[in-house]
């Protein structure tokens, strides 16, 4: 007789900004966060970067109340915590919709669609032209 597997209960998120995706997974817990492996002080020395990530769920006074497994890629150290919070607001409405109006209202369910705008030919970069010169 197999012996069935203990299904943890967990909630997915993908958050994304400039270049960064990060794939959040959030399980009831104790508040225990990992990012790519490492411990979430470690990933994110400033304390600013880490009130910015946990910001949805401060709004819904929901800190230590979950553990986040997050695997992020790409972009810069910004881009990438931005990124974390909005796969962190998004998994949190797949747990329970009626949080989508509080976290909406704050814009963490908005995905910044800025990007890097590439360079055209011609031209020195995407938009500054090379020095005009009469004659």
């Amino acid at each position: 007789m197999k012996k069935a597997k203990k299904e943890i209960e967990e909630y997915l998120g993908t958050g994304r900004r400039k270049t960064a995706v990060a794939s959040v997974r959030l399980r009831p817990g104790a508040g225990k966060i990992k990012i790519n492996g490492r411990p979430f002080e470690q990933y994110l020395p400033l304390e600013v970067q880490r009130e910015t990530v946990l910001a949805p769920l401060g709004k819904l006074e929901r800190n230590g109340s979950y553990d986040l497994v997050i695997r992020v890629k790409g972009g810069g150290i910004e881009g990438q915590v931005i990124a974390m919070r909005l796969g962190l607001a998004r998994a949190l409405v797949t747990e329970v919709e009626e949080r989508r109006q509080d976290l909406k209202g704050e814009g963490y369910l908005t995905r910044d669609a800025r990007k890097k705008e590439r360079k055209k030919y011609g031209l020195a970069g995407a938009r500054k032209r090379f020095q005009f010169s009469k004659r």
